[in-house]
């Protein structure tokens, strides 16, 4: 039986909002109250739906994390579409494994760290917005790469990509802190994708086409884990 646990407090909310989106739900809130006390009904009624939207679309749900040694989970909600072996990831020349997660509009976009350990390197990349399913996004489109180094010394590259609409990528975490696995480490706004690169003899539980949820859908096993 697999084991849980919680990588953060609960939420003391009954329908918890990511943070980056408390001004932009503010705004659209205050737009619809004002139009309604005006009585500008053709208006108020999108900018009501446009509210709701953006409540529903930065929804940051409380998730409970799998424990166990070497475990890799999803950074992202979405649906895996792509898993090779790779030669290199941001941070070096080093055989890896990639796995690839495309978020639509329709996931909760809150990304979440896949593994514990010590952040030991931060790349941010300007780029273009193409479509975040094509396999040149992970090279072209503006993206922000983190290197997490596990107790084990394994590596482990995740990189935010931009997307066709995506046009604001949200990293909180620095070089040098000390993370959980499933801890909330920032989101890239509307339809994007995230890449994994996993240390080379890595055990994947995953396949393209596979439907992951961040923080508690595993991903692989490290090398060296049962």
């Amino acid at each position: 039986m697999e084991k849980y646990s919680r990588s953060e407090p609960l939420s003391q909310t009954a329908f918890p909002i990511a943070r980056p989106g408390y001004t932009l739900i503010f705004i659209a809130g205050f737009v619809t109250v004002v139009l309604a006390i005006l009585s500008i009904e053709v208006l108020a009624l999108p900018s009501l739906i446009i509210t709701g939207f953006l409540c529903w679309f930065f929804r940051d749900p409380d998730r409970m994390i799998p424990k166990g040694d070497g475990i890799v989970v999803s950074p992202a909600d979405g649906k895996v579409i792509l898993t090779q072996e790779a030669q290199a990831h941001p941070f070096g020349e080093t055989p890896c494994i990639k796995v690839s997660i495309f978020m639509n509009v329709f996931n909760v976009h809150v990304n979440r760290i896949p593994h514990e350990g010590t952040i030991r390197g931060i790349q941010y990349h300007p780029g273009k917005f193409f479509n975040a399913s094509l396999d040149k996004a992970s090279a072209d489109n503006e993206r922000n790469a983190v290197l997490v180094e596990t107790e084990k010394k394994h590596q482990i590259c995740f990189v935010q990509i931009a997307g066709l609409l995506a046009r604001r990528i949200i990293c909180n975490v620095q070089e040098n802190d000390i993370v959980a696995r499933g801890q909330r480490f920032g989101m890239i706004c509307l339809g994007s994708r995230l890449d994994v690169y996993l240390p080379q003899g890595s055990a994947l539980a995953v396949k393209v086409g596979d439907k992951v949820s961040a923080g508690t859908s595993v991903l692989a096993d490290l090398p060296g884990n049962p």
